[in-house]
């Protein structure tokens, strides 16, 4: 396959059907893309970037609102997932420019950690580690596939306790 540019830019009102879409293809289920469609109606997004090339929606991110919670605690955060990118274009870099460019807008944004449910083996390479490595757990996940990581240096320190994503992600 010829390599073709693509840019990157946040969502407009127009994209959701190709984002659904797009989502839908990567996963080959509807549930990510269900989420992807219930997050902004319920105006839980801070972040949701695309990446378009020659005018054809090739991939998605979506960033929510969330926090981390102890005793009388509560840190926020950036929830990031799911990212998805078409599966004939993926392996191409696209999904970790998408990632790359979410994670540095979140911290322009004000925040200084992230979490998400993922591959564990994948994003290490943004500086994410299995968040039981920091003592902070999640009720949609055990084991190494719930990791965090700092958008700001220090952004974990004495950070710890249970991660809530937004009421939304529990019916998927």
């Amino acid at each position: 396959m010829k390599l073709r540019s693509f840019k990157i830019r946040e969502e407009r009102a127009d994209d959701l059907t190709s984002i659904c879409d797009v989502v839908m293809l990567a996963f080959d289920r509807n549930l990510e893309a269900d989420l992807v469609n219930t997050l902004p109606k319920a105006g839980a997004v801070t972040l949701s970037l695309v990446a378009i090339a020659q005018d054809e929606t090739i991939g998605h991110i979506l960033f929510s609102p969330g926090t981390i919670e102890s005793d009388n605690i509560s840190e926020p955060a950036v929830a990031w997932g799911p990212v998805a990118v078409l599966p004939e274009r993926q392996h191409l870099g696209r999904g970790s420019a998408l990632v790359t460019r979410g994670l540095e807008e979140s911290q322009r944004k004000g925040y200084s950690v992230a979490f998400l449910l993922g591959h564990p083996e994948y994003y290490p390479r943004f500086g994410f580690v299995p968040s039981s490595t920091k003592e902070i757990t999640c009720k949609f996940a055990d084991g190494d596939a719930f990791m965090v990581g700092e958008l700001r240096p220090g952004g974990l320190q004495g950070v710890n306790g249970f991660a809530r994503y937004r009421p939304e992600f529990a019916r998927f």
